[in-house]
């Protein structure tokens, strides 16, 4: 399972980050908003690269924006692969990369904690990174329903719901084999 879940959440991932990415540029056609530069500036203090002063250069930029996304698709994987699919996964998953994004632009001193953020700036970073969850969402639910329904959803086909006398499955049968 991880194996497949590795390779098919870096291509979920990378089909999130580049939908994602053209909503941002529509938006930004709209909005007039400007490009943000974050991402660039946490993978210059993650690696400790050099920092440029203002535009970021758009090889390090993207770099960062794209690797991100295709990195973070492997749990979006992992989690569809274990039965964790559909619009309700997605939206956890939502909460997921938004948390990602804020450790790490937090934890370098590049960003600001979202709560500190104008309403509107904050309400199109949760737009776009919903859209990135649910596409990603949507091609790794794809991907691994070719395997069949994960343990959880086994689990659930005994009976649907949480119940203390529905024991775990025998491990012969929580993987389809």
């Amino acid at each position: 399972m991880i194996t497949r879940a590795l390779w098919q959440g870096l291509l979920a991932g990378t089909a999130g980050g580049v939908v994602m990415t053209l909503g941002e540029k529509i938006e930004q056609a709209v909005t007039g908003r400007p490009d943000s530069h974050v991402p660039g500036r946490v993978l210059e203090r993650l690696t400790g690269m050099p920092e440029s002063p203002g535009r970021q250069p758009l090889p390090v930029n993207w770099t960062m924006h794209f690797g991100q996304a295709a990195l973070l698709g492997v749990l979006r994987s992992v989690m569809a692969h274990a039965g964790l699919r559909g619009p309700v996964a997605s939206a956890k998953f939502t909460v997921v990369r938004l948390t990602n994004d804020q450790i790490l632009e937090n934890a370098t001193g590049v960003g600001a904690p979202p709560s500190t953020w104008p309403r509107t700036e904050l309400t199109v970073d949760v737009l776009h990174k919903a859209v990135y969850a649910f596409v990603t969402g949507v091609v790794a639910d794809a991907l691994a329903a070719r395997s069949g329904p994960g343990p959880g959803q086994r689990h659930a086909a005994v009976r649907p719901g949480r119940h203390s006398d529905v024991g775990p499955l025998p491990r012969r049968d929580a993987y389809g084999r």
